[in-house]
């Protein structure tokens, strides 16, 4: 036991320089690994025109530049001993996330009176002078060496569940769109052309949009909220609403009869959403912040923290379906038979305060902030054991891990598709409707235009300014002409010449 404890201690001048070695060359080796994944994957997402997700990549990787710096940071904040920044110790035992009394004072007496050798216990040694240098004057560190190293770990932690909260998040994006793909397809079928024959007369209530949205409960705040409550948890987006969604739009802003694929116009809006989640923004910081300062076990947070992405979630998920349902019925209120199909009419007054955009940050807080507390539960499983006193109930371990899974399933799957499909519906038309090629063309010829503009207008300037110029100086010229006339009319009045004598 001595052995192994005298071989853990061993420095860098004691270890060979073989492991040395075999350690750099395998660390280096994974990261320019994984450097040449990412520039794969971002080649063959421009090479299949899905560049907003390129794009995103490209997020991802300042995010994890960001959890790096962090990390350097911490490590470099071991060399500044922070453990000498002393508060008094009715300070240090406020808001801990145990219960239990503090051990620190028992922890450093049974350290001090312990023999160590003087190379086995050299490190054990200055963590008790740390701790000494605080109760020399009567008061406890701020946060240990330890502490700053577990802190390390944790973003670590955070790093990996980013990443795979993501992918996550857009595999069962796509998987919901392949769906709706199948249905895309059907609107180049005879059966749908007959179905949707726009000279046919029909009862709003008896189509198949009617019959599940036009109902004696839409016209009920309460009782329409409780349904769409429900709805999102089974058959979330029909064909029938997809449909309807896809009629509405390509009536609102394209063209009717038109050869439109809208669901490629979806996969587009949809990476550009995807593309805005990915990214963390600082109020998102300043959340997760607040749920580490509620993990103390005053708040017993373990029994309402996690459920708190889980309400949010299905608010905004009750949110869309409200949406679909009130344009429904607004666009036969007044019409009891209908010509062809039923046109919904896109507007952002369905939206909270006309705001489409704003269930998207709802979004991406619920997505981060459950990745956030996934993270946090392993890190403390995984540094302080499965019965800590972070996890120390069975109910609350599986609280954190059932609310966890559940709210990044349903967020990734019904959601966050459901915002791509519906907040098409707003006022305005999203710049997706164009392909990333139209849209690069069209931003290089109006900078070409802005340009030709100003340089017209610089040229016209120039021209104006020298025809001013002129102007100014043929008026001079006249004035100077105007003068010497005038000088010598004067001259002539007052030194008339002298006449001859007769």
């Amino acid at each position: 036991m001595a052995a192994g404890e005298q071989e853990e201690q061993r420095t860098l001048e004691e270890t060979p320089t073989w492991a040395v070695s075999i350690c750099c060359f395998f660390f280096i080796l994974l990261s320019l690994s994984i450097e040449v994944g990412l520039h794969k994957l971002s080649a063959i997402l421009k090479k299949n025109n899905r560049r907003s997700l390129g794009k995103a990549l490209a997020k991802i990787k300042t995010e994890m530049i960001k959890y790096g710096f962090i990390s350097f940071l911490l490590t470099i904040s071991q060399q500044i001993p922070l453990s000498k920044i002393c508060v008094r110790e009715a300070v240090a035992n406020s808001f801990l996330p145990c219960s239990d009394p503090p051990l620190m004072r028992s922890l450093t007496e049974e350290v001090a009176s312990w023999d160590f050798g003087e190379e086995k216990g050299r490190s054990l040694n200055a963590t008790a002078n740390e701790v000494n240098y605080c109760e020399s004057k009567g008061m406890v560190s701020l946060i240990s060496d330890d502490g700053i190293q577990q802190l390390n770990i944790f973003i670590v932690f955070l790093a990996v569940f980013h990443i795979s909260s993501c992918t996550l998040t857009m595999c069962l994006g796509m998987a919901k769109m392949r769906r709706w793909k199948k249905w895309e397809n059907e609107t180049q079928t005879l059966e749908y052309q007959i179905a949707h024959d726009s000279s046919r007369f029909q009862y709003t209530r008896q189509t198949s949009v009617g019959k599940r949205h036009l109902n004696f409960w839409s016209n009920y705040s309460p009782l329409l909220w409780m349904v769409c409550f429900l709805r999102q948890f089974y058959r979330s987006v029909s064909k029938d609403d997809y449909f309807t969604l896809r009629n509405g739009f390509i009536a609102a802003n394209i063209s009717v009869g038109g050869n439109f694929n809208f669901m490629k116009f979806l996969s587009r809006t949809y990476d550009q959403d995807f593309e805005k989640i990915v990214r963390i923004r600082s109020w998102i910081w300043i959340f997760s912040i607040l749920f580490i300062f509620f993990s103390a076990h005053e708040f017993y947070n373990h029994y309402w923290l996690p459920f708190i992405p889980l309400v949010v979630a299905i608010i905004g998920g009750t949110k869309l379906q409200v949406v679909i349902t009130n344009m429904c019925v607004d666009s036969v209120k007044e019409k009891a038979v209908i010509k062809g199909t039923i046109l919904v009419k896109p507007n952002d007054d369905y939206f909270w305060f006309g705001r489409p955009e704003w269930l998207l940050y709802l979004i991406q807080f619920i997505l981060l902030q459950t990745s956030f507390q996934l993270a946090f539960f392993a890190w403390t499983w995984y540094e302080f054991g499965p019965r800590s006193c972070f996890n120390r109930e069975v109910e609350s371990i599986a609280i954190r891990v059932i609310m966890g899974v559940t709210v990044q399933i349903l967020c990734g799957y019904v959601t966050l598709p459901l915002y791509a499909l519906v907040t098409q519906m707003g006022s305005g038309m999203r710049s997706a409707v164009f392909t990333e090629r139209v849209t690069e063309g069209l931003k290089s010829w109006h900078k070409r235009a802005k340009q030709s503009v100003s340089n017209n207008n610089s040229t016209s300037s120039k021209y104006l300014a020298s025809l001013h110029s002129r102007k100014s100086e043929s008026s001079i010229k006249e004035n100077l002409s105007n003068r010497g006339d005038s000088r010598e009319c004067n001259e002539n009045t007052m030194h008339p010449l002298p006449l001859p004598l007769a």
